[in-house]
């Protein structure tokens, strides 16, 4: 929850020395409190409470970039609200299940879809590269690489960590997102994202479960995550995304506050 004034006044040196541009530290702590400047501004700041403020002044939903592409740093749950901080993104899924000519044509009608719309670039941003459990590390290896091609930042999905260790290996020097962080997996799952320098997309049967993931990651010192809100029913889909997103977002609970990815491909 965010601090009031009186509580960041408690954490600043008390000195009213104007460095800041306010006439005291209580003006300045008020000021951060409402969002109207950074408590960045005290030059005077301990690392302690700098490090404590940072974190309680927060936006409710960590903001990241892979490549170019913004990620999160949402503040309300529908656009009327306010504005959405972060366009959503697109990608187009591809997998290693498919024979080697669908995948081919999949990738290849990627760079097609690229257009303009209200002076906005529309386009596919991301490549969605899909392991499947009956093919090996080898194959999804060979499917990242082609997908590279492309140059565009990637999703590996995959529950399997050789086969993502593979996948993040032919994917090197490309942005990506590992996405393949279960109950089972994670510790693991984990170590790969984090040597991979990408963001770790956690996924779980339920949203109980996954609360629960999230904090395992985050007790082991991972908070660069992202919420796979899964692919059981169109219809429960919607419904993790709404409730994680307003757990986030109105209710204060920062261990849903990481953006979401929804696989429309596999709910089609």
């Amino acid at each position: 929850m965010a601090l009031k004034g009186l509580d960041i006044f408690k954490l600043t040196p008390k000195t009213n020395c104007k460095d800041c541009g306010n006439p005291t530290c209580m003006a300045f702590a008020m000021k951060v409190a409402s969002g109207a400047i950074p408590i960045e501004k005290c030059p005077h700041m301990s690392e302690a409470a700098l490090s404590t403020l940072s974190e309680a002044t927060a936006p409710p939903m960590k903001s990241y970039k892979v490549g170019d592409l913004a990620l999160g740093g949402e503040t309300v749950l529908s656009r009327h609200e306010k504005t959405l901080v972060s366009k959503t993104l697109y990608a187009v899924q591809v997998c290693d299940c498919m024979d080697e000519a669908k995948q081919d044509a999949v990738l290849a009608a990627i760079p097609a879809v690229d257009y303009e719309r209200i002076s906005e670039r529309m386009y596919v941003e991301m490549v969605y590269v899909r392991h499947s459990s009956d093919k090996s590390a080898a194959d999804y290896a060979a499917l990242v690489t082609k997908a590279k091609a492309l140059g565009r930042p990637m999703v590996l999905s995959c529950t399997d960590v050789e086969a993502m260790k593979a996948g993040v290996e032919a994917a090197a020097g490309c942005d990506i997102i590992v996405n393949g962080a279960t109950p089972d997996n994670y510790a693991d799952m984990s170590a790969v994202a984090a040597g991979a320098k990408a963001l770790l997309g956690v996924r779980a049967d339920s949203l109980e479960a996954l609360h629960e993931l999230v904090e395992k990651l985050e007790a082991a010192g991972n908070k660069n995550l992202i919420l796979d809100v899964g692919e059981a029913s169109v219809k429960d889909a919607y419904a993790n995304a709404v409730q994680i997103r307003r757990a986030a977002l109105k209710d204060g609970d920062r261990t849903f506050g990481y953006p979401s990815i929804v696989n429309v491909a596999g709910l089609a």
